[in-house]
Order: structure tokens, then sequence, then C-alpha cells
């Protein structure tokens, strides 16, 4: 993966696998760093998986034997001079917190954060509880799915028009972000 988003994304479809519905996913830049931190309330791991979640041979998916995504999500922060940290819990979840030094010749773009989003909010469980913060020098953009679900009165994310609101939506406010 050679974008930031994909990397999200990647680590936020891990928590509807684990069962999660609660999410949520922040970026905050300060200075010359990003944090990236994706938490969750889904299954959680035992501690012996979590000491080798990081290991491209540790997957729990049983249609192959190799789960790539952490592994070069932290790869990616390392070759910044960042780190990737994983806390865990058996039935309290995960919080995984990747920080990349964004004035780093190897630092990944972010991509399509918009596309990505607005895939990952038409995909996920109805049930789910999606939190999202992005904060910049330049202000700060929260989107909640609570309260979208409130507004739209039975609408699902995933309806067709519903998605297209909120890729807009979500990359008029990044916009404003970064300009």
């Amino acid at each position: 993966m050679k974008e930031l988003s994909l990397h999200l994304l990647d680590i936020a479809r891990n928590s509807v696998t684990a069962g999660a519905d609660r999410l949520e996913l922040s970026l905050v830049e300060r200075q010359s760093l990003l944090t990236i931190t994706i938490r969750d309330n889904g299954r959680g791991m035992s501690p012996e998986f979590l000491a080798r979640v990081t290991d491209p041979f540790t997957t729990t998916r049983t249609t192959r034997k190799v789960g790539m995504g952490i592994p070069l999500f932290r790869m990616a922060a390392e070759q910044t001079g960042g780190s990737l940290t994983i806390q865990s819990a058996p039935g309290v979840g995960t919080t995984t917190t990747a920080v990349f030094h964004t004035d780093h010749i190897d630092c990944p773009p972010m991509g399509d954060l918009p596309g990505s989003l607005s895939l990952f909010l038409q995909g996920a469980p109805e049930a789910m509880e999606i939190r999202f913060l992005h904060e910049t020098r330049r202000g700060r953009f929260e989107l909640d799915t609570r309260k979208i679900k409130a507004l739209l009165d039975g609408v699902p994310l995933s309806h067709p028009e519903v998605v297209l609101w909120l890729r807009e939506y979500i990359g008029e406010q990044e916009a404003a972000l970064i300009s």
C-alpha cells in the first residue's frame, strides 16, 4: 500500500472482522508529525497473538497464510523515523497508533482519504458507530455516524445518494484542513 488512506481502510476493516460496534479513527497533525490512531471495541487479541501480529506470517484469515496489512503499516511508519504500537486485550478491543514524520522523504502521501473513508462507511455494518477526527493546524473536522444517522431518519449510509454526499462532504472538509 502506497497511501496512508489505504492503510487506514485496511486497519478499520480489521475492526469490523473483530466484531467491533464502535470505531474511532483519528489523524492528528502537529508540526511535522502525523499520528494515526484506530481504536475499536472488538474481540481484542490474546497477548500471544499480539506479540506476533506484526509478523507477515501471522493472520486470522483462513483463506491464506499471509497478512501484510499491519506489517506494511509498521514499515511505512518506521521508514519515516516513526513508529507503530498496538495495544489490545481480549474482550476489550484494540488500539493501533502509527506516527509518521511528514517531513521525511519516505513519508507516504495521504491519498484519497474522502474516497477511502466514504467507501468504508458505505460497507460498514449499519449498527457500527464510527467517529472520525482529523486535526491540523488549520482546524478540526469531526464526523460521527450517530449524528448523521439521526439526520437521515432511517436512510442507510449505504444508500447511493448518501454515499455521494458523504464523499463530497468529507472532501470539502478535508480540503479546508490542508489548503
